[in-house]
């Protein structure tokens, strides 16, 4: 038997992410306003020492979970999914909504909406207007230190194949789901103003996963899942002004995580 109830385990490793297009929605000081399908990317981090030093191993795009048994094949655990979330800089996009430089407080943000105005929608009233996101004057928006799903998820292995003469060496087939908070250190630059903002929690999400996983040992495993998730996000921060500037997104995501586990 390559599980059994009362069984612990953790494990940790790395991922790369995809991420649908999708719509954001800012909203404060002079400004309300919808970006439509934005497009992004991961930022995985270059080949380094950085995966295997123990100060650094949370730099690049990480997933840890801890789990228990409860039979020999349901399993419940915990876990943080460490993804980045970049919007790429200077796409063109559509835009829904308004932009008024006068009810703006700070003065360096007001110089930059004008500019923007200037370029696209004199009114300042934008009705699906094309716009360039330029990460200097208008929007830099990225979840990279990052895009944080912290979950609860029921799984379940289904054993595939076993050694008969070594009963921990096998292969089992893992699936599961999973709900969970985000809490995401959103980098954002709105109107050339920003800053890379702390942590806070911004929403809910949900997911469902599928792997394999290979028993070397009967301590000892090695994983790769593909993980699908839908997170909606309504509370980011967007600027100087956490208190009042924030924005909106749902996005969905799959996932490709590869880890080396410990049961015990």
């Amino acid at each position: 038997m390559l599980h059994k109830k009362g069984d612990f385990y953790l494990n940790w490793g790395y991922n790369r992410s995809w991420f649908n297009k999708s719509d954001i929605h800012f909203s404060g000081l002079g400004h309300d306003f919808v970006l439509y399908k934005v497009k992004a990317n991961d930022r995985p981090s270059e080949l380094s020492l950085d995966y295997i030093n123990p100060a650094k191993l949370t730099i690049p795009q990480f997933t840890f979970h801890i789990g228990y048994f409860i039979s020999k094949k349901y399993s419940i655990s915990i876990g943080w999914d460490h993804m980045k979330y970049v919007a790429g800089n200077f796409q063109t996009v559509k835009m829904n909504g308004y932009v008024d430089p006068s009810k703006v407080s700070d003065p360096g943000i007001k110089t930059n909406m004008e500019i923007l105005n200037k370029k696209y929608a004199t009114s300042g009233i934008y009705n699906q207007i094309e716009v360039q996101m330029t990460p200097d004057d208008f929007v830099r928006f990225e979840h990279t230190d990052g895009l944080n799903y912290a979950s609860l998820e029921i799984e379940r292995y289904d054993e595939l194949w076993q050694w008969s003469k070594h009963e921990k060496l096998g292969l089992s087939l893992v699936s599961g789901a999973g709900v969970g908070m985000i809490i995401p250190r959103t980098d954002a630059h709105l109107f050339g103003s920003g800053r890379n903002h702390y942590w806070n929690l911004s929403g809910w999400g949900a997911s469902a996963k599928v792997g394999l996983q290979i028993n070397l040992t009967k301590h000892l495993y090695l994983q790769s899942d593909i993980k699908y998730g839908y997170l909606q996000m309504i509370n980011i921060y967007t600027s100087e002004h956490p208190e009042t500037d924030k924005a909106q997104q749902n996005i969905v995501f799959y996932e490709n995580y590869w880890i080396i586990g410990f049961r015990f």
